[in-house]
């Protein structure tokens, strides 16, 4: 019981990790438009010798890169999360095979999004960063479509989440139907063994 709860524990950092670095990467974005909005006075100074889509470029490069970092970091972080919690569930639980294969999914879809899909992402980004727009317009398209193919991977791997998630919550349930079930054999007439 404890380690299912240990289980869930883990799982639920995961995918709360997960979720949190959605967010953090939609707000550095968004970072730039607002210090844009409301500069500080002595960086006013500074924004006008570079002129204003210099610095947006600048900004936009500096947000880019903070999330690429990020986003490496934290799938490092997931595969080691995701180790433990595999090998957890294999040697610390008695979970059935349908558990551990959504937690080697889920760790699949990590190690395809570090190794395949976030250099991809990385390398065509920084060539866009400050790419003119002919170059820009048709790299941009080849970007998306990797990142449509990281969303989708990202999706699919929180989708795993939660569904383990319940399975290891119906579990516990399961698994105390079973034992109501051995409890009431035994309160039968042909199961009493009373010596008298």
């Amino acid at each position: 019981m404890h380690s299912r709860r240990l289980a869930c524990f883990v799982l639920g950092i995961w995918l709360a990790g997960g979720a949190f670095m959605q967010w953090i990467s939609t707000e550095n974005i968004r970072a730039v438009d607002r210090l844009l909005d409301h500069p500080n006075p002595a960086a006013i100074l500074q924004f006008r010798t570079l002129g204003s889509q210099g610095t947006r470029l600048l900004l936009d490069y500096q947000a880019a890169e903070q999330n690429r970092f990020y986003f490496e970091s934290w799938e490092v972080v997931q595969m080691i999360l995701g180790s433990f919690f595999f090998f957890y569930l294999l040697f610390g639980t008695r979970e059935d095979k349908f558990s551990l294969l959504m937690a080697l999914l889920m760790l699949m879809a990590v190690v395809a999004q570090r190794f395949l899909l976030t250099p991809e992402i990385s390398s065509l980004g920084r060539v866009l960063d400050f790419a003119p727009a002919d170059v820009y317009a048709s790299g941009k398209r080849k970007l998306m479509i990797v990142k449509s193919a990281y969303d989708a991977v990202e999706l699919t791997k929180l989708g795993i989440g939660v569904l383990l998630g319940a399975w290891l919550i119906m579990g516990r349930r399961r698994r105390s139907g079973d034992v109501r079930q051995e409890l009431d054999l035994i309160n039968k007439a042909n199961y009493r063994h009373i010596n008298r």
